[in-house]
């Protein structure tokens, strides 16, 4: 059953992502990217990765495809010609680089170099105590100052949009 769930997930993931980048409309676009962020969180929750895959819906799918949503409609991308670039150059020096990048992901996979290091939380404890506890002790005690910053940064951005959306005539009031 969760091979058949995983197919279904990434085919939707693929699905969601090839239609991301072929949508002419931004905002069909941005709507291809939920279902695809979506899929990714199904594919965390095959993982055993709730905390992750609840993060994946709550930050990537909703706060910040709000904000993607906002900054089209902002910039009022109508039916616009398109404009026709020929970048043939940066084209081909672009898939060589994706291509070289690829080929050093694979090798790294297959050659072991990924084991990624032990860290205090071992399967027992993950069993007994569970995953989203245990990262929220960790980033509540070892990880309180970053978190805290991360947190200031997001509401100096809000508070930038809200200012940089505003329309000149509302200033003055």
């Amino acid at each position: 059953m969760e091979t058949v769930c995983f197919y279904i997930f990434a085919l939707m993931a693929l699905t969601g992502a090839v239609s991301v980048i072929t949508q002419r409309n931004p905002v069909y676009s941005a709507i291809s990217l939920i279902v695809t962020l979506f899929a990714v969180a199904g594919l965390f929750l095959l993982l055993y990765a709730q905390f992750i895959a609840i993060l994946q819906v709550l930050v990537y799918a909703g706060a910040i495809m709000v904000l993607f949503l906002f900054v089209i409609m902002l910039l009022n991308l109508g039916k616009q010609p398109p404009k026709v670039v020929k970048l043939v150059g940066l084209k081909i020096a672009g898939g060589v680089a994706a291509g070289v990048l690829m080929l050093t992901i694979i090798s790294h996979l297959l050659g072991g170099y990924s084991t990624g290091v032990l860290g205090e939380a071992t399967p027992e404890a993950v069993v007994t105590e569970g995953s989203t506890e245990l990262i929220g002790k960790a980033l509540f005690s070892d990880f309180v100052l970053p978190f805290e910053l991360v947190s200031i940064l997001l509401l100096v951005a809000m508070i930038g949009v809200v200012v940089l959306a505003k329309k000149p005539d509302q200033e003055e009031a």
